[in-house]
């Protein structure tokens, strides 16, 4: 329940527009019809599920409710329901080996310094020991910042100067978190699109130290991006996809937008589980990603107790 409460709130504006739409749409209705699939099909696509995903997601909805005989509006809520939690399972993270590794990049903006650090704190507030590794050194603001979530966070930082090698720093982390018996090791790496020869040559090194060093290690690849950018981001993470083996997705900012839909087009059309999410500015507002809390949070209005069937018009 804490989970679906944290991810309520996070999601008022999506669900304000989408489960205020769907109700608007089965208004006076006994029985769907036509004419709902197609508004919900337009809802779905308003919300930035994308065309793809709102057209399986409406078939399988037509699908269900012919071979349930479902007939009432609030089956077929629940049922839609059901449909998105399924469409976005399968983003467990099974972070077993000591240390694990998760690398995480993305472009300036999309709030992936923040990430980090949050990320840190829930792991570390999961009793596990956090390293940070600041290997995003094209930027001096970028491991000044680091610095300050590490504090805030209560973990310690590798960092060098601004300009160092980046593969240095991530070996310099590895040294550092097997000596202190670490758990994870978060590195910050570097996202500029706009030179994806010097990213890929960047990350290949950083590949070859882990190799290297952590042979056996679970490893991910997170590409930190921002939900306020709808289809936007969709563009980024195949951009990336086409750098390096991504492994999943850290989505932020998503209280910030009625475009929430945009998860289900990230998992169904890049193929992508979205690991983390993050719903507010406090430090605790990353939290791993729960399907079924965000199917109900998407679609359940805030008054609307489980359990409780909806009143037929």
């Amino acid at each position: 329940m804490g989970f679906f409460k944290h991810f309520n709130r996070g999601l008022k504006k999506t669900r304000d527009s989408v489960a205020g739409a769907i109700d608007a749409a089965l208004q006076d209705k006994v029985e769907v019809d036509d004419e709902f699939y197609d508004d919900l099909e337009e809802i779905l696509i308003m919300a930035d599920v994308g065309m793809q995903t709102s057209l399986e997601i409406v078939d399988e909805l037509r699908d269900r409710v012919r071979s349930k005989k479902l007939r009432w509006t609030y089956e077929v809520k629940k049922e839609i329901q059901n449909i998105v939690a399924e469409k976005l399972s399968g983003g467990d993270m099974d972070l077993v080996t000591i240390p694990a590794v998760l690398l995480v990049i993305g472009v300036n903006g999309v709030g992936k310094t923040t990430s980090i650090g949050k990320m840190a704190a829930y792991f570390k507030n999961d009793g596990k020991k956090v390293i940070l590794g600041a290997a995003d050194t094209f930027r001096a603001a970028a491991i000044d910042q680091l610095q300050i979530w590490a504090d805030r966070a209560g973990v310690d930082l590798v960092k060098h100067k601004e300009g160092a090698d980046p593969a240095a720093v991530v070996y310099d982390t590895i040294c550092a978190a097997k000596a202190r018996d670490d758990d994870i090791i978060i590195c910050d790496t570097a996202g500029r699109l706009h030179n994806k020869k010097n990213l890929m040559e960047e990350l290949s090194k950083i590949y070859k130290v882990i190799d290297r060093e952590l042979p056996y290690a679970d490893t991910e690849i997170l590409l930190v991006l921002d939900a306020t950018t709808g289809q936007n981001a969709i563009s980024q993470a195949k951009e990336f996809g086409n750098i390096c083996e991504l492994t999943g997705i850290i989505l932020t900012k998503l209280d910030g937008t009625a475009k929430g839909g945009v998860v289900l087009a990230i998992r169904n059309e890049l193929k992508l589980p979205v690991k983390f999410i993050g719903v507010g500015e406090g430090i605790d507002d990353l939290k791993p990603f729960d399907p079924e809390a965000f199917a109900q949070a998407m679609f359940v209005d805030s008054d609307e107790k489980a359990g409780n069937e909806p009143e037929e018009k």
